[in-house]
C-alpha cells in the first residue's frame, strides 16, 4: 500500500510539472455571443503554388500541443554553402505514456529525412525547444527546458551541434543557462527568490567581437508575484558570443544574464496587472527588442485606458539601457443601425444600452503565440489578431481578423497593416480598416439579412485558430491555440505569414450548416505572401484536406513556416520562392495535452514536413510602392503620451 501511494505521489509530481509548463490563463476580455456570420472566402487572386514536397511523416508523436514552442521558428534553412536543406526541432513522445523529449531533424535540400533523433541522451522530461542557425558557420544552436528531477524545478539547457561534413548530431556539452529558482530584484527594490524561467526563445545577431555572433536566449517567468497572483511573465535573457571554431572544438561559450526592468516591475506590481504578450528579436546593428502588446487591468478586472502596444529597445548588443515606445492598437469603428428601418445602434451592452462611438474599437486580442522578425530595412514585424472590443473589457469572437504591426526604429513610428481580410481598394468610406458588415458598394452602408420580417447585420467572419470549438479547454481554446508565424523577409524581400482557420468546420460542427459538412475535421492552412519585405500581403493561399490531395486524411495543426523563403529566381518569366513547413497531423482533432483534454484517448499524430513553391510575380514589389495599400495607423512611438 505504501509503495502504491509513493507511485501515485510520483505520478502527481510529474503531472504537476507537465501541466505547469503550459501557459496559465489569467484575467481576459469576456466573449460576447454574436451571430455566426458568413465565411470570408479566399479569392482567386491568391498566388499560384505547387507542392515541391508533399507532407512527409517524420515521427509518430504522442504530444499534440505546440510542438515547435510558443514564439520561435523551429525550422531553419541551411545556407547552400553548407549543404542546403533544413534543420528542425520539436517536442514529442515516442509512446503514449512515454517521457516527452526534444528532437532534432536534418532534412536534405530535396526534403528527405537524413537524421531524426533526441538531442540529449538523458531520459528526462524535456520540452518547448528553440533553435537558431549560425548562418556564418551553418551550425544549429538549441535550447529547451528540462526537469532534472533534483527537486529544484525546471532548468533551461543549451547546446550546439558541430555539424561537419554533412554529419549532424555532433552535440557539444550541454550547459544550464537558467538555473532555477532564480533571484530577481525589481526596480522598486522588491526581491523574489522563487522565479522559474522556462519557455526559451533564441535569436542571433552581431557581436561586438570581430568574427563572432551573439546568441540571446529569452526565457519567461512561470511564477508571478503580480496582482491576485495573475500571470505576468518577465523574461530572463542569457547571452553569449560564439564562432565556428568554438563550436567545432567544443569550447563552451561564457554566458551572461540580464533582465528587463519594466517587466520585472510588472511581475511584482500588486496594484495593477500588466501582462506582456511579447517576443524577442535582434537586428543587424546590435539592438535587441521586445515587441508586442499587454493586457492592463485594475483589481476589479477593469481595462485601463492606456496604450496596449509597446516596443522595448536595448543597444550595445543587449548590454545597454532599455528604452520604451508605446502605441495604441485601437482602430476606430462605428456602431451601425440595428436595421434599415431602425436607427438604434446594433451593438449593445448587457443592459441593452447601445455603445457610444468611442466605446467600440478594433484592438489586438488572442495573440500570445506569435514571433517577430526584422526585415532588410531594420523594421520590426509583429503579426496578430485584431478583434472588435468594447470599453467594458468584452469582445466579439466572430469578428477577429489578421493584421500586422510594423515598427520603424529610425523614426519611432508604428504602422498597422491589414493581412486578411482587407478593406476593399474601392472602398472610400471614412473608416480605417475592413469592417465585416460593409463588403460591397455603396460603401459605408451596413448590409443586412432579412428573415421572416427580422433584420440581422450581415457579418462576414473568419476564425483564425486551428480549432473550431471556442468552448474547448474550459473556454480557453483561443488563449491556448492562437498561433501566427511569419518568416523573415529574405534578401529579395520575399516572406510568408502563416495562420490557420477553422471557420468552415465551425459552421458545420456548431451550426449544422450542410454546406460545410465535408469540413467537419478540416482546419485550413492560410499562407499570405509578400515580395516587399512584409509591407503588403497577398490574398492567402488556402490549403486543406478537401481541395489538396497532398493533405488527404491529414488534420494539420501547429503549422510553422521555415525562417525564410528560398529564392528560386525567375523561371519562365515568373518569380518563384520555396518555403518549408513543419506541422502536426493530429489523429484526433484537439489537444490531449491541455487540461482538461479535448478527447479522452491520447492517440497522438505525426510530426511532418512539407514544402511549397510559390509564385511571387504579381505581388507588390519593393520598387512598386505606388500600388501599396496605405497603413491603417501611422503614429510616433509613445502616442498618445507626450
Amino acid at each position: 500500500m505504501k509503495r502504491f501511494a509513493l507511485i501515485v505521489l510520483a505520478l502527481l509530481m510529474v503531472l504537476s510539472f507537465v501541466y505547469a509548463e503550459i501557459e496559465a490563463s489569467g484575467p481576459a476580455k469576456r466573449p460576447i455571443d454574436t451571430p455566426r456570420g458568413k465565411v470570408v472566402e479566399t479569392s482567386r487572386a491568391a498566388p499560384n503554388y505547387y507542392f515541391s514536397r508533399a507532407p512527409l511523416p517524420i515521427m509518430t508523436n504522442y504530444y499534440d500541443y505546440m510542438i515547435g514552442s510558443y514564439s520561435s521558428i523551429p525550422l531553419r534553412v541551411i545556407p547552400a554553402e553548407f549543404g542546403g536543406g533544413y534543420f528542425m526541432t520539436y517536442q514529442g513522445r515516442r509512446e503514449s505514456g512515454g517521457t516527452r523529449r526534444v528532437y532534432y531533424t536534418l532534412l536534405s535540400e530535396a526534403g528527405d529525412v537524413i537524421n531524426n533523433n533526441e538531442i540529449s541522451n538523458v531520459q528526462k522530461h524535456e520540452g518547448f525547444p528553440t533553435m537558431v542557425l549560425d548562418r556564418e558557420s551553418g551550425k544549429p544552436l538549441y535550447a529547451w527546458h528540462v526537469d532534472l528531477e533534483d527537486g529544484s524545478g525546471m532548468k533551461v539547457m543549451f547546446t550546439s551541434d558541430a555539424y561537419m561534413a554533412g554529419y549532424p548530431g555532433l552535440f557539444n556539452q550541454e550547459q544550464i543557462i537558467a538555473d532555477n529558482p532564480t533571484t530577481i530584484t525589481a526596480p522598486n527594490g522588491i526581491t523574489t527568490e522563487d522565479n522559474e524561467f522556462i519557455w526559451p526563445t533564441a535569436v542571433i545577431g552581431p557581436s561586438p567581437f570581430p568574427g563572432k555572433r551573439r546568441v540571446y536566449v529569452s526565457m519567461r517567468n512561470s511564477v508571478s508575484h503580480a496582482l491576485n497572483g495573475s500571470p505576468s511573465e518577465n523574461p530572463l535573457i542569457a547571452w553569449a558570443d560564439i564562432d565556428r571554431e568554438m563550436i567545432e572544438s567544443g569550447t563552451l561559450p561564457t554566458w551572461h544574464h540580464t533582465t528587463v526592468p519594466l517587466y520585472d516591475q510588472w511581475n511584482v506590481d500588486t496594484e495593477y496587472l500588466r501582462r506582456p504578450y511579447t517576443t524577442i528579436c535582434a537586428d543587424h546593428a546590435g539592438y535587441l527588442y521586445y515587441i508586442g502588446y499587454n493586457v492592463t487591468l485594475d483589481a476589479d478586472s477593469n481595462d485601463l485606458d492606456e496604450p496596449d502596444v509597446h516596443v522595448l529597445r536595448c543597444g550595445a548588443y543587449g548590454e545597454g539601457t532599455w528604452t520604451t515606445h508605446t502605441f495604441s492598437s485601437h482602430i476606430p469603428t462605428w456602431n451601425p443601425p440595428s436595421s434599415p428601418t431602425d436607427d438604434t445602434p446594433y451593438f449593445k451592452n448587457d443592459d441593452g444600452v447601445p455603445y457610444e462611438p468611442g466605446d467600440l474599437r478594433w484592438s489586438i486580442i488572442n495573440s500570445g503565440h506569435v514571433n517577430a522578425v526584422v526585415d532588410g530595412w531594420g523594421h520590426l514585424h509583429f503579426p496578430a489578431i485584431w478583434g472588435l472590443t468594447t470599453n467594458e473589457n468584452t469582445y466579439y469572437p466572430a469578428m477577429q481578423y489578421v493584421k500586422q504591426l510594423i515598427f520603424k526604429p529610425e523614426s519611432a513610428e508604428f504602422e498597422i497593416r491589414e493581412v486578411f481580410p482587407k478593406k476593399d481598394a474601392q472602398n472610400d468610406a471614412d473608416y480605417g480598416c475592413y469592417h465585416p458588415w460593409d463588403n460591397e458598394a455603396p460603401w459605408g452602408v451596413p448590409e443586412y439579412i432579412e428573415s421572416e420580417g427580422e433584420y440581422y447585420l450581415d457579418i462576414h467572419s473568419i476564425w483564425p485558430f486551428p480549432h473550431w470549438d471556442q468552448s474547448a479547454h474550459e473556454g480557453l481554446m483561443m488563449f491556448h491555440y492562437n498561433h501566427i508565424k511569419m518568416s523573415k523577409p529574405n534578401s529579395d524581400g520575399l516572406a510568408v505569414l502563416v495562420w490557420q482557420d477553422s471557420n468552415k468546420a465551425r459552421m458545420h460542427n456548431q451550426f449544422n450548416d450542410p454546406d460545410y459538412a465535408d469540413y467537419v475535421n478540416t482546419p485550413e492552412i492560410m499562407i499570405a505572401a509578400s515580395r516587399d519585405n512584409g509591407v503588403n500581403w497577398s490574398e492567402p493561399i488556402c490549403l486543406n484536406n478537401q481541395i489538396n490531395p497532398e493533405l488527404a486524411n491529414i488534420i494539420p495543426m501547429w503549422v510553422y513556416p521555415a525562417d525564410e523563403v528560398i529564392s528560386l529566381g525567375e523561371q519562365d518569366g515568373r518569380l518563384l520562392g520555396k518555403i518549408g513547413f513543419m506541422l502536426f497531423d493530429d489523429y484526433t482533432w484537439g489537444s490531449h495535452a491541455n487540461q482538461p483534454p479535448y478527447h479522452s484517448i491520447n492517440d497522438g499524430g505525426q510530426t511532418m514536413f512539407m514544402e511549397l513553391v510559390i509564385d511571387f510575380t504579381d505581388l507588390v514589389g519593393n520598387d512598386d510602392q505606388t500600388a501599396a495599400a496605405p497603413a491603417l495607423n501611422l503614429l510616433k512611438g509613445n502616442y498618445p503620451n507626450p
